[in-house]
This record gives C-alpha cells, sequence and structure tokens, in this order.
C-alpha cells in the first residue's frame, strides 16, 4: 500500500508542473488579455521610461522575468512583450532580452512536459513497432532540421514548437541550440518594430504587426526554412535512389 502511494505522489509531482502551465494557459487567456496590450504600454509609457532612465539593470531583470512568465507559463502577450523590449531597450539590446526571456521560457515548458507526460510517451515510442517507430527514428535522424523548421516557420504556434520536442523525446541539447537560434529572426523583427514604437504612440496609433507579412521580412525568413528542410530532403533522395 506503502509504495502504491508514494507511486501515485511521484506520479502527482512529475505531473503538477505541465498541469500548472496549461491551467494557468487557460486561465490566462480568458483574464489576461486585456490587460497585455499596447494600449496598457502606451499608457504606462512615461513611467517605464522614467524607471529605465533611473534604474535600467533593474528594469532589465523586471523585463526579463516578466517575459518568462508569459513564455513558460503560455500567457497572451508574447508579441507584446517582444515590441516591448525594442520599445524600451533598442534593436541590439532589446534582442538579446528578448532571446534570452523567451528561451528560458520555452526551457522551462520543457522540462515540465519531459519530466512528466514526456517520459511515458517517450517511452511508449521507443516500444512501438512500426510507424511510430518509424516516426521517432526518423526524427532522431533529422532532429535539428526538424526542430530548426519548427521555430522558424510561421504558422507554427510558439507553444506548440516548445511542447512537442519534450513529448517525443529529442535531445534537450539539440532543442536548447535550436530554439535560441531559431527564435532570433523573429526576435529581430519584432524588435525592430519596437524601436519605431514611440513614434507610432506619436502619431495616435497602433504599431502594425502586419509587417511581419511584408515580402522583404516573411522572404529571408522562409529562405532559412528551405534550408532547415534541405538536409532531409537530400537524404530522403538518396534513401529512394538506393532502393
Amino acid at each position: 500500500m506503502d509504495d502504491v502511494s508514494h507511486s501515485n505522489r511521484n506520479s502527482f509531482m512529475r505531473h503538477a508542473p505541465l498541469a500548472a502551465i496549461l491551467t494557468a494557459a487557460v486561465v490566462g487567456y480568458f483574464t489576461l488579455g486585456d490587460y497585455f496590450t499596447f494600449e496598457t504600454l502606451q499608457e504606462n509609457r512615461e513611467a517605464l521610461m522614467a524607471f529605465r532612465d533611473a534604474n535600467y539593470a533593474g528594469l532589465v531583470v523586471a523585463f526579463v522575468a516578466v517575459y518568462f512568465v508569459i513564455v513558460a507559463f503560455s500567457l497572451p502577450g508574447a508579441a507584446v512583450a517582444s515590441v516591448t523590449g525594442g520599445f524600451l531597450f533598442g534593436l541590439l539590446a532589446g534582442t538579446v532580452f528578448n532571446v534570452t526571456a523567451a528561451s528560458l521560457g520555452a526551457f522551462a515548458i520543457f522540462w515540465a512536459a519531459r519530466l512528466g507526460l514526456g517520459r511515458a510517451l517517450a517511452a511508449r515510442m521507443e516500444a512501438s513497432e512500426g510507424t511510430i517507430k518509424r516516426l521517432k527514428t526518423g526524427l532522431h535522424e533529422h532532429e535539428i532540421s526538424v526542430l530548426f523548421l519548427l521555430r522558424l516557420v510561421p504558422a507554427v504556434p510558439f507553444f506548440v514548437a516548445n511542447l512537442v520536442p519534450a513529448l517525443v523525446g529529442v535531445r534537450f541539447f539539440n532543442y536548447a541550440f535550436t530554439t535560441v537560434l531559431g527564435i532570433i529572426p523573429g526576435a529581430i523583427v519584432f524588435t525592430w518594430i519596437g524601436v519605431g514604437l514611440g513614434e507610432v504612440f506619436d502619431r495616435g496609433e497602433s504599431p502594425d504587426l502586419s509587417l511581419l507579412w511584408e515580402p522583404e521580412i516573411i522572404g529571408p525568413i522562409l529562405g532559412l526554412c528551405a534550408l532547415a528542410a534541405l538536409p532531409i530532403l537530400i537524404k530522403t533522395i538518396r534513401g529512394r535512389k538506393e532502393i
């Protein structure tokens, strides 16, 4: 009886972090959408700038912490946070802080999923035969390329790109490496928009995130997607030739 109780307690502890993230994501979606907005940023613009000038390091820590929580718990407002990084800190520093916070939040989701549901699911996939085993083998053969594609393809939600790799048992080093490098292009674009946000506010307008889909922006990102997919394509073609 004690062994069963201990096992249940361990199982609960393993699944608790992911359950907490999913719960926070659902609650945050319905309750926080009105807080993490550009209107909120505009209303607090002067206070934030004054605090930055008086305590730059303190604002950096606060910004990274808030952005980390947004990503780690999949709360609404990641785009606003990224633009805010450029608005407060400029293109270079803002990009560094955005990538740091987003990466740390992504790592938190990965380990929450890996230590809970991911461990059991990866073990089942390892023991499976047929299609599932072939899919898992194929993923590990092209792990870096697939992870880069998850980060670079604009249609893949950030939460999905954080969660799925943990559930299918990818190596954490590969996940971390591709996460940090893979989010840099998007982070630069969002930060760049934030750099000019003050002028947008002065005109009484809201930032236009449709810029992300302009050919000169989306083109290079899609080019990186094609580059990431190239090793998979080459290996597939070679495999067919050998057959």
